[in-house]
């Protein structure tokens, strides 16, 4: 058997299985145009139809919207629509090449958007069609859209069913019980008419409690007025808003409990008046998932507080309400520390831990927000004085103040917070935390845990910070930035054995600029990377200069930023550095800050000891100044110990900067380490120094820093130190 004798065979049983439901050609039918009427409200379309498909021709049930009686096949949508099981749509009929040249597509009625569900009988055989038109594009068309029209389809075939084995047209509104969709219609007065198992097994009650009783039932007594003035309007031969319209609207149990319901309402005309009929589903699981997903979109993951968009969306909407209020930032003091250590599975626990705590301890007015990190809001609504502010800082401070229990763990962290006031300081939302982020930048300055509200000075400092950022960024690209060089002599000889790089700023506008013109904005900026390692590169490249101009070689001391021993990739930077200008590494020294021992952390510390095993020297510079411990001497493979000119300068007049002077030239030398005294003025000074054992020294008594092309005298003979000028 051929396949075209196939397609020959299943058509013929096709049109026999139509032949034996004895409906084509008959008259109408109101329960069939009903389901058009309801079709054609429900989805807002001019026309909606039931047709079956005979062999040749497709003949019309019923019709709303279009009055037609048959077509020939070879001009329908629906012989298309009976080859699938599913849903066809078309969203624009002339731009599809199947239907463009048809009649009612280049003519009247001047079909554009189409879909049709396949009336499939109980064989399986799709007989006709249940569907919607209009002469209008419909660019989508939902799969619930899909899911309700087949649906519609299937009651029009449990008619066709119910017509075969001539139930009476009276009974015959039992197939509705077959369908999972709760449906009913009402009289003019509100009266239940129908009401199908689906819908009874909704609302909790017997067919004999509905039927003929009062739509009042499932109506909320709170909308129960609003919904008998809608049907009186339309008994009256008015308009509902809803008509044709899928709506989300509250209904009620038997037992008196509500719930969202979607509705799709449809209002027809006939012998009897007007009929009110709705597709009704119960979308409780979809209101708490969407309940759920909300949350997740307003919360943090990590602590359940809010999440910054939904705390930015509550300020603005503050905001919107012309109602003063406040804003708080804060973060943790200590919180790195412990992400370091123990990981941050740890450091998670800790966050939800404060997560718990801090809402038990604040008004229940007040919105708390992590905003990621360590790094927490707080909003306080209806009041703009900064005495509640300051209370409710002073709140989140305290609740730092008991130590934290995480597994097995103690923590005892503290918070630095700044605020902000609406509208003192600012008028919008993004003002507003930027000038709380001014005040929590202020605050740990101050050395944290402590409050500060905004002032604007303090965004005046920070413009102007950013603004010299800018800048410097341009003054690295124009090449403004300069090294000047520093000797560093022998105390016991004079003899020049190195120079210590030190960075210029030659401004176009204000000359030669020191460090503490400019170095402070630059080591919090993100161009401290780029200009660390062109100071690297640069003092390199005049190490290799000097060496190619015949001079014999001395110690270059390179100082670095903290970042860019944080950023991991500077022994590599280094190695790169010694090969691409032919450096000797033992002439190189690096000189490291407290800042960078006080990380502690192990990427830190494995750089530092990979340029010490590439024999690079490793100088601790400014030690004493700040808060680095003895341990960092143990830990860190360094070759000099930098006394701080602090120490030095009064070294003849203050008995206690000559004794911290003395131990550290003595833990210096017990260490092995190199000691260089810094800012040596006065013969004096180095006397004294050198008598107390201290091997080197560097400062304006032999030289101040220098650019390179003056450093040369330098190299021919030691220090003349009757020439020098203070």
């Amino acid at each position: 058997m051929s396949y075209a004798d196939s397609i020959d065979i299943a058509e013929r049983r096709r049109l026999d299985a139509l032949a034996n439901y004895r409906i084509a050609g008959s008259g109408p039918e109101n329960r069939f145009d009903r389901i058009c009427r309801f079709a054609s409200e429900l989805f807002s379309t001019r026309m909606a139809f039931v047709t079956l498909i005979e062999e040749d021709r497709q003949w019309f049930k019923a019709c709303s919207g279009l009055d037609i009686e048959e077509t020939h096949r070879s001009e329908t949508f629906c012989d298309h629509t009976i080859r699938t099981d599913d849903v066809l749509v078309v969203s624009d009929a002339r731009l599809d090449a199947r239907f463009s040249g048809l009649p009612i597509v280049s003519g009247e009625p001047f079909i554009r958007f189409y879909a049709g569900a396949p009336l499939i009988s109980p064989d399986g055989f799709r007989l006709g069609a249940l569907c919607i038109a209009d002469t209008h594009v419909r660019e989508s068309f939902s799969e619930r859209e899909r899911r309700t029209l087949a649906g519609l389809a299937a009651m029009v075939m449990e008619h066709m069913e119910l017509r075969r084995e001539g139930i009476p047209q009276a009974t015959a509104a039992n197939f509705a019980d077959a369908t999972d969709l709760s449906l009913i219609t009402v009289d003019p007065t509100g009266r239940v008419e129908f009401v199908n198992q689906a819908a009874l097994d909704m609302f909790g009650f017997s067919r004999e409690e509905m039927v003929g009783g009062s739509l009042d039932l499932i109506v909320p007594e709170r909308f129960r007025a609003a919904h008998n003035a809608g049907l009186a309007r339309v008994a009256a031969g008015g308009s509902s808003m809803l008509k044709g319209k899928t709506v989300e609207i509250s209904a009620c149990r038997k037992d008196g409990s509500e719930f969202p319901v979607e509705m799709a309402l449809s209002i027809w005309h006939d012998q009897r008046g007007v009929g009110v009929g709705a597709i009704i589903k119960d979308i409780s699981e979809r209101r708490d998932r969407d309940v759920r997903l909300l949350r997740l979109a307003s919360q943090d993951t990590l602590t359940g507080l809010c999440n910054r968009p939904r705390f930015e969306d509550l300020l603005r909407e503050e905001l919107a309400r012309k109602r003063p209020l406040a804003v708080l930032l804060f973060d943790l003091d200590g919180f790195k520390d412990v992400n370091d250590r123990l990981g941050h599975g740890i450091g998670d626990s800790l966050l939800q831990a404060i997560g718990v705590r801090l809402p038990a301890v604040l008004d229940r007015n007040v919105t708390v927000s992590r905003f990621g990190g360590d790094e927490f809001a707080i909003l306080i609504p209806g009041t703009g004085d900064p005495l509640v502010a300051q209370k409710t800082a002073n709140a989140v401070i305290e609740a730092f103040k008991i130590p934290f229990e995480v597994a097995g763990h103690t923590f005892r962290i503290g918070a630095s917070v700044g605020f902000s006031l609406a509208p003192n300081h600012g008028s919008d939302s993004e003002e507003l935390i930027a000038s709380a982020d001014f005040a929590l930048y202020r605050a740990k300055q101050a050395g944290g845990r402590v409050v500060r509200m905004f002032e604007q000075s303090m965004r005046n400092e920070t413009l102007a910070k950013r603004m010299l950022r800018d800048e410097l960024l341009r003054a690295l690209n124009k090449n403004e930035l300069v090294l000047h060089y520093q000797p560093q002599v022998t105390l016991d000889t004079g003899e020049v054995f190195g120079v210590e790089a030190l960075i210029r700023w030659q401004h176009p506008e204000r000359g030669l600029l020191s460090p503490a013109a400019f170095l402070p904005a630059l080591e919090q900026s993100s161009l401290a990377l780029d200009v660390g390692f062109w100071v690297l590169d640069e003092a390199g490249r005049q190490m290799a200069a000097w060496d190619a101009a015949g001079y014999p070689p001395i110690k270059m001391g390179i100082n670095l930023f903290p970042a860019q021993v944080r950023a991991g990739d500077l022994a590599r930077s280094v190695v790169d550095l010694i090969a691409r200008y032919a450096l000797d590494p033992r002439f190189l020294e690096i000189e490291i800050t407290e800042t960078v021992t006080l990380n502690d952390d192990d990427q830190s510390l494995e750089s530092i000891q990979a340029l010490r095993e590439l024999g690079v020297g490793i100088a601790f510079d400014d030690f004493g100044t700040g808060y680095a411990s003895l341990g960092s001497l143990q830990r860190y493979p360094l070759t000099t110990l930098k006394i701080d000119m602090g120490f030095v300068r009064d070294l003849l007049t203050k008995p206690r900067d000559a004794a911290i002077t003395r131990a550290l030239i003595a833990l210096s030398r017990e260490l092995g380490l190199k000691t260089i005294a810094e800012g040596i003025e006065t013969e004096e000074q180095e006397t004294a120094l050198r008598l107390m054992g201290c091997e080197a020294g560097q400062g304006y008594r032999y030289g101040k820093a220098m650019p390179a092309d003056e450093v040369a005298r330098l190299f021919v003979q030691p220090v003349e130190r009757q020439r020098i000028r203070i």
